[in-house]
């Protein structure tokens, strides 16, 4: 790894179901401390092979991987992550771990809610909110626990335009404001707009990384040939 600090660390990873069938091979990346990149990819690219490795759900036959912790996972549907019945029994779910007096976790589903801007709905349903809200409410339960690193997995894709808009750029703003460190999977070029840099992951390794605009340019041209 070079010097320059990273909170996400991808090195050489390879990773298989079977000997006939890598998914990742020779995989590298790093994601600058308190910085928001983005990571593209067509369908059976490794994306979500390697989300899944980077969260610990699978480990790579080979190669190295280092996070800043605590990490935050984000999943593209948040009806699979949300499992209280109310917004702040939600965020607060995450904390049983850390063993803190009551007190310290209003305080801290409180500020979390207040970072998504959605504090007043602390004691609402989950089941009434929209999908936005309820991906900002995903957002918030990562928040209250401190994370150091957040990972979302296409959060948009089931989101209209306008939400859409609106989660990306509430996560470039707690990535500004909080120094959270972000990696953020999308097929959507025009969020791109909002990082600040990108991957283009192709058979299992990154093919191409660095400026968003030079990324989503290169990316354009070869859709306009095909």
């Amino acid at each position: 790894m070079n010097q320059v600090k990273s909170a996400i660390a991808v090195k050489d990873v390879y990773f298989e179901w079977n000997e006939s069938n890598p998914i990742l091979s020779a995989c590298s990346l790093e994601v600058p401390k308190g910085e928001f990149w983005m990571l593209l990819g067509n369908n059976g690219s490794g994306k979500s092979t390697l989300l899944r490795l980077l969260a610990g759900l699978l480990t790579p036959q080979s190669g190295e991987i280092r996070l800043d912790d605590p990490l935050g996972f984000v999943f593209q549907n948040p009806d699979h992550q949300l499992v209280m019945p109310t917004v702040g029994a939600d965020v607060a779910f995450g904390l049983v771990k850390e063993n803190l007096s009551i007190p310290q976790v209003h305080a801290r589903v409180g500020e979390a809610l207040a970072a998504v801007n959605l504090l007043e709905m602390e004691r609402r349903p989950i089941y009434a909110l929209s999908g936005g809200q309820k991906q900002r409410i995903a957002i918030a339960g990562a928040i209250a626990r401190h994370c150091e690193v957040l990972i979302l997995d296409e959060p948009t894709a089931l989101l209209d335009p306008d939400t859409q808009l609106e989660l990306v750029v509430q996560v470039q703003k707690l990535v500004k404001n909080r120094g959270i460190t972000a990696l953020w999977v999308t097929h959507r070029l025009e969020e791109l707009n909002y990082c600040d840099g990108a991957f283009l992951l192709e058979g299992g390794r990154v093919v191409a990384q660095g400026d968003p605009q030079i990324l989503k340019q290169r990316l354009m041209q070869s859709e306009d040939k095909e």
